[in-house]
């Protein structure tokens, strides 16, 4: 657990929202809004796996600045950045302090539950038949970049939020969202018959002519939902079905070259060190939930849990780096810090243990 504590401190170390004169709830630049969202989610495990309470204060406030005037994680000094996959993450931050019995909001405040089900509102009232037969587009607004995109991360964000608060609450509409969303995903170019899936396509193509890239964090939201609704049905045939798939489709981010195919790489832009500030805490999502998929679909555990041990060693190499011995890295196949920093390669050190 200490080296936990020593990793939570490192990421905490980049947000200064509750320093004078600075923003409550967000990183700083160059930092995307949604990465704070996700950062709480993770101190939000810490606080439950290791019962240190130092950053609750820090966290609750946190996810409180940024709720909006509405209290759905529609800030308005965000309108030119966020997407729907920006607003899921917050949600996400949301179930966890929900499902986990994070100390409740001050009374006068939004309450966990009350914020992720808001969210969940207004994305199922973006539900958009008109292209593509439906699904989520990337962004919110027109007027931003992307609006002409549908995304796996978007969609399979909803899609996971669905299954979450279908498990949690036991409402059935919910599960039909969650049901609904997956068949949409299924019958598009999204994913392919391998299970491989891939990051998006163009309305203008009715969604024909998908974008090729794949990443951790498209596997991880879909493999996470899929394993709340197979936990949610009573272990679902069909459910199980799906959860293997996605599992056998990730087996991309465990590639041969790099840690004889034991250890998480981030693929797309991590051997060739494109990756930009948002890409290198995507590896996180994914250890994250195939861990929770242990959880809610025990037979997964013979195959997760030793990639996730693996990834977890090579990690905590990583995390040697710095002037305090202590910086974390990307490359977590190589044996000693490859240079690398930044709250985002904390984060994806901080999830691969097993839960």
């Amino acid at each position: 657990m200490s080296a936990s504590r020593t990793l939570a401190y490192g990421t905490m170390k980049y947000y200064q929202g509750n320093q004078s004169g600075q923003t409550v709830g967000i990183l700083p630049q160059p930092y995307y809004w949604w990465e704070a969202g996700a950062m709480f989610a993770e101190m939000i495990e810490y606080w439950f796996y290791s019962g240190d309470t130092t950053y609750n204060d820090v966290v609750t406030q946190g996810l409180l600045a940024q709720v909006g005037p509405n209290n759905d994680y529609m800030p308005p000094n965000q309108t030119k950045t966020e997407g729907n996959d920006d607003q899921v993450f917050w949600a996400f931050a949301c179930m966890n302090a929900a499902e986990m019995q994070y100390p409740d909001p001050p009374a006068a405040s939004p309450q966990w539950l009350t914020l992720a089900q808001a969210v969940f509102n207004l994305q199922a009232a973006r539900w958009d038949t008109a292209t593509c037969n439906g699904g989520l587009r990337w962004q919110i607004f027109a007027f931003n970049k992307g609006y002409d995109y549908k995304n796996s991360i978007s969609n399979g964000g909803f899609f996971q939020l669905a299954a979450r608060l279908a498990r949690y609450t036991g409402n059935q509409t919910y599960a039909d969202w969650a049901g609904k969303t997956w068949d949409w995903w299924a019958a598009s170019q999204l994913v392919s018959p391998s299970w491989a899936i891939y990051d998006g396509a163009d309305t203008a193509t009715n969604c024909s002519n998908p974008s090729l890239i794949q990443w951790t964090y498209n596997a991880g939201t879909f493999l996470m939902g899929a394993a709340y609704m197979y936990n949610f049905t009573n272990g679902s045939a069909l459910w199980g079905s799906r959860v293997s798939g996605i599992l056998t489709g990730a087996d991309v981010f465990f590639p041969a070259q790099y840690g004889n195919g034991t250890i998480m790489v981030e693929v797309a832009c991590e051997p060739i060190v494109t990756c930009n500030y948002d890409q290198p805490s995507f590896k996180a999502y994914l250890a994250r939930w195939m861990a929770v998929t242990t959880q809610l679909a025990p037979f997964t555990s013979a195959y997760i849990l030793p990639k996730l041990a693996t990834s977890a060693q090579g990690a905590a190499r990583q995390c040697s780096g710095g002037s305090d011995g202590l910086t974390c890295g990307r490359k977590w196949y190589n044996a000693t810090w490859d240079g690398k920093y930044g709250v985002g390669y904390v984060t994806h050190a901080l999830s691969p243990p097993p839960r």
